[in-house]
């Protein structure tokens, strides 16, 4: 946080006024002794023991090592991080010290009720904790006294002057709850630190919330996911206590005393990461008052710390409808649940929807900046970069300081090639937090495309100190140390990235490496070198061998292209018939027309992802999010030009997606049909209009074939558009070869073999390992991969009018055709050899 002019804050001051009162040595920094001053300051009422600080200052210098200066201690941006994070209320705090602002108040960012903290493109839940401006009814002022006298023996979240209880007794009944959990607790902590022989353990006490920061799944000490085989023989008695005070919740007079002790207790439990234990609490709560957004607000929370994102997000849209049916009462907390539910798609891989609900966050609060990043990082995970540039920009003018901003703000200048801008970028990014993951990561990528391999291999190697089994990046360190001219130190790399993940491309790479070893000592050599062995000829000069199959080159290139989005996407994972029935269920393709989809066929893009996750359930959220990326890239963009429409047309985006999904051709073309009758707003069973098959042709080559062209198309079938068309003529305009889509075929020839490998034989040209289809050139005997037949590459010394090759899928048929040439030869079969 900048410390000078007009941009801190009054609650930044407030820090900065506390965090000077207790630097003593005047170092900048807060250490031990002065962070314990510190915290017996703060709570005057509560008698910690030697043994209490020490594990209170052990889990503040672990959850916020970034902001430790080696032995000066905590620096005020960590401090104020431990504010920003709930770990204490700063007004409190602040009036307890009996401090005074020494400058004129300044309005603040709008932003201190929203306690987030994100990684590059996922992030963590607001909590709606101690800093939340939750709408609470008024209190008699008679009241007010005896609460702040209890209020110092409970947790950081009831001790905030937003709390949101409204019952003095609910205070009393808390406090009792909180002197059970610290006694389970400490004996838990206890016997784990006599297991470990002396490891630190967390005291519960004003710092739960810290732990937020890493979405409650690390952190040494007490487990917080509370896994019962670790527990121990008290486990059962302190679940039955809870029960308990659950039950004596319910006991009392009104229900709306009732649901102020459940939401006090699921709250108390939430910050002790009790989270199975909260959403109890919380579910109770919400019986009470269906209509009160901040029971499913923080059930959601809870559900999401569990890492249990499709029941949070069920959670949040309901905590969204029952503030929208009172947006007044609740406008405070509606961008918290906008951007809680955002993340909680993230965290199922659905990005779309997420962006719509940070959009609209950004709108209900114009100076959420935490909004603004997020949906910047999604429109970037999107692949849509000068939206995400606009949306980071707006959040850095908020908030400069803001880390993870100015990282992906580099991500998306580089996607946008502008590097000089982005290396400033990440560069901010890394001051403001050395140990910055991302920021060191796509730095050191930035740097390897631009050709600064030695730089690049020393942002790799930071990455690694930070996350040893991070094989991406040990990967690209291989990469980048290969570019360098250290092979050595490369193949080591390659061997360490290989031992981290058994892929067979790094396989294939060492061995690449080891065949290059064998060709010049000087590495710059051997690969100018490589450059030289080959030549490419153009199209004319390439032909198929005479009675053979072999695939014509511009078409192979064509195929190859499809083929690696289809695998980016995973649709050839995605079967035909699930298609069929996914759109028979939500658009009503084989019965009537469905109500809810307008009479444009046009749906909103968030509706069309759902129907992708659903056929794609079975990656991860982050496979999904590439898969969505490519999608959106690719085929929503031609559907979308602009880019600004929320909806699209779904028959289109369907239709051109069924040529790529598993499934026989004949199923694939048929779908693509039915699809195409339900488009058409009329018509005849078995028909449909001659203009609506012509246009999906021209999507799908726009889409697939950019480069082929799509506008002859219309001129070779130009017919009238009142004119049908029947499912065979239609195949006639599909097959096509020239001004369809008959790369087809070709493409099914690679989904069933392009995993094949020929027995170790090797491309004449890259000299990899060949995959796939093989091109053998019969006259020289040559072989090429499938790569560099569709390139056009041949060996430089071999010099030929004419390259006529012959395709093979596998080693397998090779075989079959020996075997048949020598009988119809009348030899004697003798053992095969491989063909080199």
């Amino acid at each position: 946080m900048s410390e000078t002019g007009q941009g801190l804050s009054i609650r930044a001051q407030k820090v900065r006024g506390i965090f000077n009162e207790f630097d003593s040595n005047r170092d900048g920094c807060l250490n031990r002794d002065e962070m314990a001053a510190l915290v017996i300051a703060v709570n005057p009422r509560v008698k910690f023991s030697k043994d209490q600080i020490e594990a209170i200052l052990d889990e503040v210098f672990r959850t916020y090592g970034e902001f430790i200066e080696g032995q000066k201690g905590l620096s005020f941006e960590g401090l104020l991080r431990t504010y920003d994070d709930g770990a204490g209320d700063v007004d409190r705090d602040f009036d307890a010290l009996g401090l005074h602002l020494a400058s004129a108040t300044i309005a603040g960012d709008g932003n201190d009720e929203f306690q987030a903290a994100e990684t590059k493109i996922n992030s963590r839940v607001d909590l709606g904790g101690s800093g939340s401006r939750l709408p609470t009814p008024s209190i008699a002022d008679e009241a007010s006294g005896n609460m702040v006298k209890r209020s110092s023996n409970v947790g950081a979240w009831a001790r905030s002057p937003n709390h949101g209880i409204t019952y003095d007794e609910t205070l009393g009944f808390i406090e009792d709850l909180e002197l059970r959990l610290k006694q389970y607790e400490a004996k838990q902590q206890q016997k784990q630190r006599d297991e470990k022989k002396g490891g630190g353990g967390l005291n519960g006490v004003d710092t739960a919330a810290a732990d937020w920061e890493d979405g409650g799944d690390k952190g040494e000490g007490f487990d917080r996911r509370r896994r019962e085989d670790e527990l121990g023989s008290e486990s059962a008695a302190f679940k039955k206590s809870l029960a308990e005070f659950r039950e004596k919740a319910g006991k009392v007079q009104t229900p709306d005393q009732a649901f102020d002790r459940h939401m006090a207790m699921g709250r108390c439990l939430l910050e002790h990461h009790w989270y199975e234990e909260a959403i109890k609490s919380f579910d109770l709560a919400e019986r009470l008052k269906p209509q009160d957004v901040r029971a499913p607000f923080l059930m959601g929370n809870a559900y999401y710390s569990l890492g249990k994102y499709v029941d949070a997000e069920k959670k949040y849209r309901v905590a969204l409808e029952a503030g929208e049916a009172n947006s007044v009462q609740w406008k405070d907390l509606l961008p918290q649940v906008h951007v809680n539910l955002g993340i909680a798609l993230e965290g199922e891989g659905m990005l779309i929807g997420a962006c719509y609900h940070y959009r609209e966050a950004a709108i209900l609060n114009a100076k959420h900046y935490r909004a603004l990043k997020l949906l910047g990082s999604a429109l970037y995970g999107l692949g849509e970069y000068r939206a995400a540039e606009q949306c980071l920009v707006e959040a850095l003018v908020l908030k400069p300081d803001y880390a993870d901003a100015h990282c992906d703000l580099g991500s998306a200048l580089h996607a946008q090639a502008d590097d000089d801008k982005a290396i400033q970028e990440f560069q901010k990014a890394i001051d403001l937090n050395p140990n910055h993951h991302d920021a060191l990561y796509n730095l050191g990528g930035l740097l390897k495309d631009s050709g600064r391999y030695g730089d690049a291999a020393e942002m790799y190697a930071k990455v690694l100190a930070l996350k040893p089994g991070e094989w991406r990046a040990q990967l690209n360190r291989a990469v980048s140390l290969l570019g360098a001219g250290d092979y050595e130190e490369a193949r080591k790399a390659f061997k360490e990235a290989f031992k981290m993940t058994n892929r067979v491309e790094l396989y294939d790479a060492i061995k690449h490496l080891k065949q290059m070893q064998k060709r010049p000592k000087d590495l710059t050599s051997a690969i100018a070198n490589v450059d030289s062995l080959f030549v490419i000829v153009e199209n004319a000069r390439f032909r198929p061998a005479p009675q053979s199959n072999t695939t014509a080159r511009e078409f192979l290139a064509c195929a190859l292209n499809i083929r690696k989005f289809q695998k980016h996407t995973r649709l050839y994972r995605c079967d035909v018939d699930d298609l069929r029935r996914e759109i028979e269920k939500k658009y009503f393709l084989g019965s009537s027309r469905s109500t809810a989809i307008p009479n444009d066929n046009k749906v909103e893009k968030k509706e069309l992802e759902k129907s992708l996750h659903q056929l794609l359930r079975f990656l991860t959220p982050d496979t999904f999010q590439g898969a969505m990326r490519a999608i959106n890239e690719k085929i929503i963009a031609v559907l979308d030009p602009t880019g600004s429409a929320v909806r699209v047309d779904a028959g289109m985006f369907f239709a051109v997606l069924a040529p790529l999904c598993a499934g026989s051709t004949e199923k694939r073309k048929r779908l693509v049909f039915d699809i195409l009758k339900w488009h058409a707003p009329s018509g005849r069973e078995g028909i449909i209009p001659n203009t609506d098959a012509k246009n999906y042709i021209k999507y799908l080559r726009a889409i697939y074939l950019p480069d082929q062209g799509t506008s002859e198309l219309a001129e070779v079938h130009g017919d009238e558009d009142k004119v049908q068309v029947s499912y065979p003529e239609f195949l006639i305009m599909f097959d096509d070869t020239n001004w369809g889509f008959g790369i087809l075929n070709t493409l099914v020839k690679l989904e069933t073999g392009d995993r094949v490998r020929h027995t170790g034989i090797t491309c004449v040209t890259c000299n990899y390992v060949i995959m796939g289809p093989r091109f053998k050139e019969i006259t020289k005997n040559f072989s090429l991969c499938p790569t560099c037949y569709s390139e056009g590459k041949v060996p430089a010394d071999v010099k030929l009018e004419e390259y006529v090759f012959k395709e093979y899928s596998n080693e397998a048929d090779i075989m079959d055709r020996f075997k048949m040439f020598r009988s119809k030869k009348g030899l004697t079969a003798v053992p095969a050899q491989p063909v080199t």
